[in-house]
């Protein structure tokens, strides 16, 4: 069988020589999955979501399995964007690993910090912008809510940063398409999608909720039909290219985000369960195209909706 190319261009310099990147959130800063893996392999590494200043995140416990998914509420702990440059990008660049860090804050002003403050740092090749975060001055609203909230915050970026722009979208948003469309109209280079769906569990014996901040995040398989949905949904509605995140535990799946549009995707929860996910997908994913003898561009929204 033939060799085949499955490298990707996002935009805006943003080539990755294979569409599997790890998801924020689920994958620290590398260092961990590198004792079992070369984290070079992946298209990106997507590192955990930084700030301009160090957070504790939310009370334990913070993460709780489902019958068809995890749900976590570990509230944006991370290091903050000084311990990152100095503590965490040396061992990345070090593994050569493509490096995309996804970006919090509480208000424009904190992202514009974080991002003009990246942009300088070398081996970082993309920033992913995290909408999900609570708006202060809004009264608390995500940005990702509202098209103008997310298209106003992605509009303040664009000058302050050469580097190619991410923008992660809510599926809690009600209108996915439109959202998108509004954050490419900002500036927008590419849109990751979907982050966690907001759920609860609850304990029967206690009657309390399972998560100490009472509500979490839901990720895992049971998001993937979402996910897909609104992959599908976004991709046509823009021009930028699409990355699908949901639930992606093998390459079947994988495979399904890139046909419904995705150009490549996230693997997130299942690294929870196999460090080697991430890997293990990338294999199948180019053992697919090379028996089909299609290249990713080729296969990423090649959905036949044609029912005759």
């Amino acid at each position: 069988m033939k060799d085949i190319d499955l490298s990707v261009d996002l935009g805006r310099g943003l080539v990755l020589p294979n569409p599997v990147m790890t998801a924020s959130g689920t994958f620290g800063y590398g260092e961990e999955a590198s004792e079992y893996f070369d984290i070079a392999e992946l298209g990106a590494v997507v590192v955990k979501g930084i700030s301009a200043e160090p957070r504790q995140g939310n009370p334990p416990p913070r993460v709780v399995e489902t019958p068809s998914g995890m749900l976590n509420s570990i509230g944006l702990q991370n290091v903050g964007m000084e311990a990152f440059i100095a503590e965490k990008m040396p061992f990345l660049r070090k593994r050569g690993a493509r490096v995309i860090v996804n970006v919090l804050g509480s208000t424009v002003e904190e992202y514009i910090k974080v991002c003009e403050t990246l942009s300088g740092v070398e081996g970082i090749s993309a920033l992913e912008i995290n909408i999900s975060c609570p708006n202060v001055k809004e009264g608390g609203v995500q940005f990702g809510m509202k098209q103008a909230l997310a298209a106003g915050l992605v509009k303040a970026l664009r000058p302050v940063t050469e580097l190619h722009l991410m923008v992660k979208l809510s599926p809690n948003c009600g209108d996915i398409a439109g959202v998108a469309c509004a954050v490419q109209g900002a500036g927008a280079d590419s849109v990751s999608l979907i982050n966690t769906i907001t759920g609860m569990e609850i304990d029967i014996a206690t009657r309390k909720p399972f998560l100490g901040g009472l509500v979490g995040g839901l990720s895992g398989p049971a998001v993937t039909p979402v996910a897909l949905r609104m992959v599908h949904e976004a991709f046509k509605a823009v021009k930028i290219p699409v990355v699908g995140i949901g639930g992606i535990s093998d390459s079947a799946t994988a495979l399904k985000f890139l046909i419904a549009g995705a150009r490549a995707v996230q693997v997130g929860t299942a690294t929870f369960v196999d460090p080697l996910a991430p890997v293990r997908i990338l294999e199948g994913v180019r053992k697919y195209c090379m028996e089909e003898g299609v290249g990713v561009l080729e296969l990423s929204g090649s959905l036949v909706t044609d029912t005759g």
